[in-house]
């Protein structure tokens, strides 16, 4: 028996989330469909965190078990001539047998794309969040520098978290300028229900003079979702990176 790490790419538009569900297409559900293709085996794939509906992803993780004795370079072309084009097997590699693609995970990275412009774009609609107001930039960067840290993040959290604790650390918090889009990134150990979507949502209020930078530690402490910003709509944020 061997234990296989996937990293996979997805555009998330047609799917309902990362998770298996009953009678929806999935991105967990269609890449254990294609395994059992190429392998003649039920699995259950493992990814290192859920993602939304809606929701992209560049690097995740995720692993199975396999007693399939095809070689690891071969996984990727293999598990690609049958998954659809919105998903790709970016690489593969055969892990030690107790390692868990969600439980081993140390730090995990989110951005989030706002298509700041008048007009709303066509082929990016599936893909950035449209914002049309002017926005104040420094005040939004300097909100990004308040969230790093060790904290409960009540306040950035959505009902239905199924989680015992609400605290987290963020390692990075920082904006930069991408295609034509403003990047909100975060790195953290972590990330409860929405807390990617909500913290951006919350540095969008910055930017438009709703809140202040120097609110953020406030809000942190208040443990009050009511007094963090709105959540943002998942076609803008994407799964960079996961590290082991």
């Amino acid at each position: 028996m061997r234990n296989i790490l996937l990293t996979i790419e997805y555009d998330g538009t047609n799917y309902f989330g990362w998770q298996r569900q009953p009678n929806k297409k999935t991105i967990q559900g269609v890449i254990e469909e294609a395994i059992k293709k190429i392998t003649g085996e039920d699995v259950n794939l493992v990814g290192s965190g859920r993602t939304d509906r809606g929701v992209h992803a560049l690097n995740q993780k995720a692993n199975f078990k396999t007693e399939s004795k095809i070689p690891i370079e071969k996984f990727p072309l293999a598990l690609n001539s049958v998954l659809p084009n919105d998903i790709s097997i970016k690489d593969a590699a055969e892990v030690s047998f107790d390692f868990s693609a969600r439980y081993n995970a140390k730090q995990k990275t989110y951005k989030y794309l706002i298509y700041n412009h008048k007009t709303r774009p066509a082929i990016l609609r599936n893909y950035v969040y449209h914002f049309p107001y002017e926005l104040d930039i420094a005040s939004m960067q300097k909100a990004c520098e308040y969230f790093i840290g060790e904290y409960d993040f009540s306040s950035f959290c959505s009902s239905g978290s199924e989680t015992d604790s609400q605290v987290r650390r963020i390692f990075n918090c920082y904006l930069t300028f991408e295609n034509d889009c403003i990047a909100i990134y975060i790195t953290a150990n972590g990330f409860l229900y929405n807390m990617a979507r909500i913290i951006a949502g919350t540095i969008l209020e910055v930017g438009v003079g709703k809140i202040k930078p120097t609110d953020i530690p406030l809000i942190i402490e208040s443990k009050d979702r009511t007094r963090a910003g709105k959540t943002l709509p998942p076609w803008g944020l994407y799964l960079v990176d996961v590290v082991y």
